[in-house]
């Protein structure tokens, strides 16, 4: 793991906590002037520590009321054959996640869909993959929790 010091770690809460704050509103809430701050910011970014700032959209208020999860099988787990299954999913803009599990099956995915209608051709995009041998497929039916991020303490607290 990278070495951050207490700010840096102060820095990353209140970015994770407020994307939009200004760096000068960052400064003065981890205790250093503007300079420095977006400096570390900088630098957190090129480490890959912060990855991107976006906007938390509901998708229930926007049209997508249905979220699906499922559970994939492949007919083999040749690297190529998992590679092409994944490049697959990146190239549908319903799929929000896609996650290599292990335990028996070999994928996650996540989709999002308008109405029963879309929810059907997406699954049946899935299930005509000519590497997919199983299909399980879990509609969400309520979200209690859901959290964006990571829970950050500073390291060895």
């Amino acid at each position: 793991m990278t070495e951050l010091d207490k700010i840096d770690w102060s820095i990353l809460r209140e970015l994770q906590k407020d994307g939009r704050i200004t760096n000068v509103e960052l400064a003065q809430r981890v205790g250093i002037s503007a300079p420095p701050c977006l400096r570390r910011v900088r630098r957190l970014e090129a480490m890959g520590i912060i990855q991107s700032y976006h906007a938390h959209i509901n998708a229930v208020s926007v049209g997508w009321p249905f979220s699906v999860f499922v559970l994939i099988g492949l007919d083999s787990q040749k690297e190529a054959v998992l590679r092409e299954f994944e490049e697959q999913m990146a190239q549908y803009p319903e799929v929000r996640e896609c996650h290599m599990v292990r335990g028996g099956l070999d994928f996650m995915i996540r989709f999002i869909a308008r109405n029963t209608e879309d929810e059907n051709r997406i699954t049946h995009l899935l299930t005509s993959n000519p590497h997919v041998a199983r299909v399980q497929t879990l509609q969400t039916i309520r979200t209690s929790l859901y959290r964006v991020g990571v829970p950050l303490e500073e390291e060895g607290h």
